[in-house]
């Protein structure tokens, strides 16, 4: 199986020569991102039993993987940024000096290829053709993992073509080693533009293209050369008029984010022809376009999505497209049709099913869930009903508003708007969500996650606000997209949901755009502009909620906020001079308005 390499570019090579004496592989395959070569890979993974084969009529081109049962999430704690100085990286990320990190990786992973094929993945993040887009190489003896990266990235050889003699790539070691838990490390290097993993065959970790490249080192590179990677869902309004609006929007996990970049607009909005279309569902990279204004294309090329819950009320497009060329990891098996199964997907579990961790397993009667609550879809993007035509433009979407959110049962409004730009940056870095089970910790503790970036920032938090700071300076008043908090959790005294939520949150953003156009008013508060009630278009929903009701979710209370402001405070301690005046200012702003 083994090919010739594909590319004559000299740093490549000789970073490879280096790879290849580190690992001892038995074999080298250049991944060229042909069908027949997939297919090639696919028919072995079956072969192995890494991979089950599906339903070809139910699920065409559709496989079930298992990981280990230590070896289903994202690590937080065994996520590292190795940068020169601890300063460097900040107090929200794990450190390590670099040079005493790649001695311990590498003696970990040392000679862990023998008997393996490495497989050399060359992919694009963006589309190929993209200004914005940047390239990687990652090395991988994991064949789950290069078709994996064939849906989540553009992999093959028009990215070496792209790329030519440059040096201007992202390099990607990983090992599967023995999935040893504890020497699991999943490490950054921003200067060396250098991701190694290290004992993990698990997707978040182990896609180096996903959040290891498209953000932890691509903030770092947005910092160097003038431009953002965010943690953000891109999303298009259209209007009944033709005119499509775009926003960013940033939420920690647990909060909806998928379904916001997905969602369909409820019946008396498509009635008048109002459409919502996808770009992202999670990452966006953003740059200033020729006109001055901010565009963002979704570095990626497929969806990455957590399968509990995901269901044709929840979020029906997203269940759509993993109709299809899509791999589940960690999901039940159901043995009598050969299709995927888990918790929230119907009300009709298998009898005669085997659970993720490959045992016997009757949905009907077993008290164990059949689905890891972490386990997932690897779509292709091409497969979803309401992708924006826009996926692939080279030059990205001008975005109007940026939108931050969590989960606040009392405090924030449904929606509010920042008095300004640095106010917004203000907003987004003391962002908070209270914790659900789908995340590490107590449920119902508040998690600071500004950005939506606390575990992705791949340097000094406080620099990554100075940044925000700095964009917002160099863009025109008027070209500047507005900047905006939501808060589809607000809860009643019983502790139930006020807000209808999913597809009715296009109320709230037809609020968002107008404010964006300058159509509409609002009313001034001491932590920004909040809509009049009858702003808030409630038709078709006047028996779930009231003009009182939202009234009363639109409300803001200065004792709640005067306790979030002294957890604020707390919060920008541990950066000490390195956190920008201009947010101190913020502060003290909202302390005096309150």
């Amino acid at each position: 199986m083994e090919n010739k390499a594909l590319t004559t570019n000299k740093s490549i090579l000789a970073w490879l020569d280096q790879q290849i004496e580190l690992v001892k592989p038995a074999k080298i395959m250049w991944i060229d991102g042909s069908q027949a070569q997939i297919d090639a890979l696919r028919a072995e993974a079956v072969e192995t039993g890494e991979m089950i084969k599906l339903n070809p009529e139910l699920a065409p081109d559709c496989f079930l993987h298992r990981t280990k049962a230590n070896d289903v999430a994202r690590v937080e704690a065994r996520t590292l940024i190795c940068t020169p100085t601890k300063e460097e990286a900040g107090p929200t990320n794990n450190w390590m000096e670099p040079s005493e990190c790649y001695k311990m990786l590498y003696d970990i992973a040392r000679d862990s290829y023998k008997g393996r094929t490495m497989y050399v993945i060359p992919y694009s993040m963006g589309p190929v053709t993209s200004p914005l887009a940047k390239i990687g190489i990652e090395v991988t003896d994991s064949i789950y993992v290069v078709l994996n990266m064939s849906i989540m990235t553009r992999v093959g050889q028009a990215v070496l073509d792209r790329l030519g003699d440059s040096d201007d790539w992202v390099r990607g070691l990983h090992a599967k080693c023995d999935v040893d838990a504890e020497k699991r490390y999943i490490c950054q290097f921003p200067q060396d533009n250098t991701i190694i993993s290290v004992n993990s065959a698990y997707g978040g970790n182990v896609l180096l293209g996903k959040k290891c490249f498209a953000l932890r080192i691509a903030s770092y590179q947005g910092l160097k050369e003038g431009w953002q990677a965010e943690h953000m869902l891109i999303l298009g309004v259209e209007f009944p008029n033709g005119d499509i609006k775009y926003v960013c929007a940033a939420f920690p996990s647990a909060c909806g984010k998928t379904n916001l970049a997905m969602m369909i607009p409820p019946e008396a909005y498509r009635e008048k022809g109002y459409k919502v279309w996808t770009v992202g569902d999670d990452i966006a990279w953003i740059r200033k376009g020729p006109d001055g204004r901010l565009y963002a294309i979704n570095p990626e090329n497929g969806f990455f999505g957590v399968a509990p819950d995901t269901n044709m009320h929840s979020n029906p497009n997203a269940l759509i497209s993993t109709q299809k060329g899509t791999i589940f990891t960690n999901v039940a098996l159901n043995k009598d049709t050969m299709t995927v199964w888990w918790e929230k997907l119907d009300k009709n579990p298998p009898e005669n099913g085997i659970d993720w961790l490959g045992r016997e397993w009757n949905g009907k009667t077993s008290s164990e869930v059949g689905a890891h609550p972490n386990s997932r879809f690897t779509a292709p993007a091409v497969n979803c009903p309401c992708l924006s035509p826009e996926f692939e433009n080279p030059n990205g979407v001008p975005i109007s508003a940026f939108i931050f959110g969590g989960r606040r049962a009392k405090l924030a409004p449904l929606v509010y708007q920042s008095k300004d730009w640095n106010n917004g940056v203000f907003v987004g870095s003391s962002m908070a969500s209270e914790q659900t089970a789908a995340a590490v910790g107590t449920i119902g503790a508040l998690r600071r996650d500004p950005m939506a970036m606390l575990p992705f920032c791949g340097y000094n938090m406080a620099d990554y606000w100075q940044h925000w700071i700095d964009i917002g300076a160099s863009l025109d008043a008027d070209k500047a997209p507005k900047i905006f908090n939501v808060n589809w959790f607000r809860k009643d005294d019983e502790g139930n949901f006020i807000w209808p939520g999913f597809g009715d949150n296009l109320r709230v953003l037809e609020w968002i755009l107008k404010r964006c156009e300058g159509t509409v008013d609002a009313k001034e508060t001491p932590i920004g502009y909040v809509p009049n009630p009858e702003d808030i278009n409630l038709e078709g929903i006047e028996d779930e909620i009231s003009k009182e009701t939202l009234a009363s979710i639109l409300e803001v209370d200065p004792a709640l906020w005067k306790e979030e402001a002294d957890g604020i405070e707390k919060y920008y301690e541990q950066f000490g001079d390195r956190l920008p005046p201009v947010l101190r200012q913020q502060l003290e702003n909202l302390k005096a308005a309150l």
